[in-house]
């Protein structure tokens, strides 16, 4: 397939989306992945290749590819009760002509498929129960780096809202050995050889601990800044500038995580979903806060706003136009928020009443590219990786 202008990929509760404007208007391609709930779908523009992860206790789990957007192949890791069902009900399954799938290889291990990263010459995917697997063949097979796994905090993990699962992975191109993820509720993990080894980076730095009884769940934690991360973002140009937004509010680490400071002042409220940052500038920043994890999770007085920073967090400014300002009760999940680099910078963000928003000024102003999708779960553009 050819590069568009814009390819917005999109994955929702049933299957793939291609969102595309190498027309000059907005066109949607889909559902792919056989209608699939799809976590995660990501692209390389210079190579063409797609790959979609997600899954279910039905489906089972499994890691989707695409050479050309159109036509894709599942690699399943695990078998679901679809496949059980087929097993048990021969004769039923032969009148519908299926058959179930062959043994996958982590049947009872991996639930579904979280989240995908590329780096270097390898694949990265997130899974539910929280693990982090690897691929060198593109997505043909797949091994566990059990480093993670075998952390000595790994018994102690919680599960959040959605159950235990690696929902973010951070590389750093200038050196791929290192690595971030983010689990619910477990926090941040880093590596700096590869997975062999992680480091748990959830501490405050001293500045941030002063505000430690700001938010009762983070003084839950002491000096950490709470173990339920949302999402997770390397700042462009730097190897050791993150952000998060996590369920008490947006932090900022110098160190690569090895601390953290909060930077929610200025914010409507200290929940929400996502984050995304400049990929051209480490000091601008996006995030859209809901109005509270038990006040319905919607945007605060149902008036959608983006909140952009241009300092680092310091000080923030809503961006609303063409946003919905009354009645606006939608939530943007932790991987519906996303940016392209570019001569003009590309952003974009999805719903769960099916809506994807863009912006193409850096989120000054916004129109609504699709509506009635399924509920949107992430959202990635098609850009060189």
């Amino acid at each position: 397939m050819a590069e568009s202008a814009d390819t917005v990929l999109i994955g929702t509760t049933k299957g793939a989306f291609l969102l595309s404007n190498d027309t000059g208007a907005w066109g949607v391609r889909g559902p792919f992945c056989g209608g699939w709930p799809i976590n995660h779908v990501i692209g390389d523009a210079a190579t063409g290749q797609f790959w979609a992860g997600g899954g279910s206790d039905w489906t089972g789990a499994g890691i989707w590819h695409s050479s050309d957007g159109e036509t894709w192949r599942l690699t399943k890791l695990s078998n679901g009760k679809f496949d059980d069902w087929l097993t048990a009900e021969p004769e039923f399954a032969a009148q519908m002509n299926l058959k179930p799938d062959p043994p996958a290889p982590y049947t009872g291990v991996v639930e579904s498929v979280w989240s995908l990263q590329r780096s270097d010459d390898r694949l990265l995917a997130g899974m539910k129960p929280a693990a982090l697997y690897q691929s060198r063949d593109e997505g043909e097979s797949w091994q566990r780096i059990d480093g993670l796994t075998e952390h000595p905090s790994a018994p102690t993990w919680e599960p959040g809202g959605a159950g235990l699962v690696l929902h973010t992975i951070v590389t750093d191109r200038t050196n791929p050995e290192r690595v971030w993820v983010g689990i619910s509720a477990a926090g941040i993990f880093a590596t700096e050889d590869g997975g062999a080894t992680w480091d748990r980076r959830n501490r405050l730095s001293n500045e941030g601990a002063d505000h430690l009884h700001a938010h009762p769940g983070n003084a839950a934690h002491d000096h950490e800044t709470g173990h339920c991360v949302h999402n997770l973002v390397l700042a462009p140009g730097t190897t050791d500038r993150l952000y998060q937004q996590n369920h008490h509010g947006v932090f900022r680490s110098a160190d690569g995580g090895r601390s953290w400071h909060e930077i929610s002042e200025g914010l409507p409220s200290t929940f929400g979903f996502p984050i995304a940052v400049h990929p051209n500038d480490p000091d601008t920043l996006w995030v859209l806060p809901l109005n509270g994890d038990m006040a319905g999770r919607f945007p605060p007085d149902a008036a959608a706003a983006v909140w952009r920073s241009r300092d680092g967090g310091e000080s923030w400014q809503a961006l609303r136009e063409g946003l919905p300002q009354t009645g606006c009760y939608f939530t943007v999940l932790r991987q519906a928020m996303a940016t392209r680099a570019g001569p003009s910078i590309g952003l974009a963000f999805g719903t769960n009443s099916g809506s994807v928003f863009y912006s193409s000024d850096e989120g000054d102003s916004w129109q609504e590219i699709a509506r009635h999708l399924p509920t949107v779960l992430s959202v990635e553009f098609l850009q060189k990786q």
